[in-house]
């Protein structure tokens, strides 16, 4: 039952701060759902579900009180390929199967994992994210006619759209500086709108995207072939989608644990986040994942706990069931310009400031998963391909430090003192560091400042030991912490080396 608690009555809910922070996070995630749903070619209905059901059940059984999930554009962007090849059925048996894969990595509690993603990669993604949704922005100013032929906007229709987005970006830039009380998009798209009604302006309105007929959402089993071609078309989406979705979440739940100074469950939001999603699979929603915006939003407005997560979504579900009119009729101007400037906020300017002070091999990760996520659309091959540059990039760099200290004692016996690790990208160096034909009869390493790490480690030992055996000289391990111990025993069977036992060397003190 604690997990599915909704408060901790041990800390105090201050309700006016929850009910106002709900309000406004519900009206925070109205434009933006409704854009990425557009951007998408889904009716904005799809996108006010996703806002609805992710929100709901999140704000009960995720990670960590505060965090707001809805129909985010970073995972409705990876999909849009597959919705434009196969339709919209396709799109909800992939959110399905995201959301169990989702499940899955918290129940076996992989959540950690995205501790793995470094800050340049992250820079990389957001930025490349930041562009996708402005570009998709530019496709609003296009039109299709009749006889399906898309072209742009022009003449007075051109300059009223480019007016009315304007006026939607300085209201958002604006607004803040006046005050924070009430959502700054929400004003812009109530001022446009009502400019745009009040004087009669002819222009795109989210009634020429597609008609919304408000109701509560509906069980509905996808309906295509329940067969492996089926599997084979939608698990690389799938695969995508819950990778983007919990690289997001979990990092927004590291953002708020930072916050708040306070800890969140990884695993537990990584639950929360498949069930949300086979949620919406399974009653007509777009899916999604931790909205990095309207959490910070929620917490700048006071919230600390889970009831206004709850007070947002079933405020957007009482405005799909009575608000349909009222949202058909907003202008596409005033959501361009809502969408732009989230664009701009995602954009990570910071970067761009410290460029000059990042390493090379940073800022070249930071470009190459950019490019990616804006090439390719594909958000989690870009995070996988940054870890890997990164990390390889940090093995060249360790492999680079190792290094050795020789002497020979009183005795005749040659002492080297090995510093930095010893694994696959240094055994090299390492190597060629010894002389087993000029040492003399004994030898001995110190591993006292070094550590065995993994199997080639292991191997160019044993190729030393047994270069030292052939001259009849003999090697010995020094220094060895417990855990290097323990892997040259498990591998003794295959390895062939001589540790000398120094019973006064501890690696960690006796607790």
């Amino acid at each position: 039952m604690q997990s599915l608690a909704l408060f901790d009555f041990s800390k105090k809910i201050n309700y006016k701060n929850e009910l106002l922070a709900g309000f406004t996070v519900a009206m925070t995630m109205i434009p933006e759902s409704l854009s990425f749903a557009i951007l998408a070619g889904l009716s904005p209905l799809t996108g006010l579900y996703a806002a609805f059901m992710m929100g709901l059940v999140t704000a009960v059984l995720g990670g960590r009180p505060g965090m707001v999930s809805g129909g985010a554009g970073a995972t409705i962007v990876v999909l849009i390929a597959l919705i434009k090849s196969h339709g919209i059925e396709y799109l909800f048996a992939t959110v399905i199967l995201a959301g169990i894969l989702q499940l899955l990595v918290g129940v076996f509690k992989l959540g950690k994992f995205v501790r793995l993603i470094p800050q340049p990669v992250m820079y990389g993604f957001l930025n490349g994210l930041a562009v996708i949704i402005f570009m998709a922005q530019v496709e609003q100013f296009k039109i299709v006619d009749a006889s399906g032929v898309v072209s742009w906007l022009h003449g007075s229709s051109l300059y009223i759209m480019l007016g009315l987005t304007a006026l939607t970006i300085a209201i958002v830039y604006f607004f803040p500086k006046i005050t924070k009380v009430v959502p700054a998009s929400l004003v812009a798209i109530l001022v446009v709108f009502g400019i745009v009604l009040g004087f009669g302006i002819n222009t795109k309105t989210v009634a020429d995207i597609a008609n919304i007929s408000g109701s509560l959402p509906s069980f509905h089993i996808p309906k295509l072939p329940f067969s492996l071609e089926t599997l084979q078309i939608i698990f690389p989406y799938a695969l995508i989608m819950a990778g983007v979705g919990l690289i997001e979440s979990l990092l927004t739940l590291s953002m708020v644990d930072e916050i708040t100074n306070s800890k969140g469950s990884a695993n537990k939001e990584s639950v929360a986040q498949g069930l949300a999603n086979i949620t919406n699979g399974f009653f007509g929603g777009m899916g999604g994942c931790a909205m990095v915006a309207q959490t910070l939003v929620n917490l700048n407005a006071g919230s600390r706990a889970r009831l206004s997560g709850i007070i947002a979504a079933i405020t957007i579900l009482i405005i799909i069931l009575v608000g349909a009119p009222f949202i058909e009729k907003i202008p596409m101007a005033a959501l361009v310009g809502v969408m732009m400037m989230v664009a701009i906020s995602t954009f990570q300017w910071v970067s761009i400031r410290i460029v000059n002070k990042m390493p090379k091999s940073d800022i070249f990760v930071g470009i190459t998963v950019a490019l990616i996520t804006i090439v390719l659309h594909n958000l989690a091959l870009a995070v996988l391909v940054g870890v890997i540059i990164a990390a390889l990039v940090f093995a060249w760099d360790n492999a680079k430090r190792i290094r050795a200290r020789k002497h020979i004692d009183e005795k005749g016996v040659k002492h080297y003192e090995i510093f930095g690790p010893l694994f696959f990208g240094s055994v090299t160096a390492f190597t060629d560091k010894f002389d087993p034909a000029n040492d003399p009869a004994e030898v001995i390493i110190d591993f006292k400042e070094s550590r065995i790490v993994d199997m080639s480690a292991i191997d160019a030992l044993d190729k030393l030991s047994k270069k030292y055996s052939q001259l009849n000289k003999k090697l010995y391990l020094k220094h060895l912490s417990e855990d290097c111990r323990k892997m040259l025993k498990n591998a003794e069977a295959v390895i062939e080396v001589n540790i000398q036992d120094d019973p006064t060397y501890k690696v960690m003190p006796d607790k």
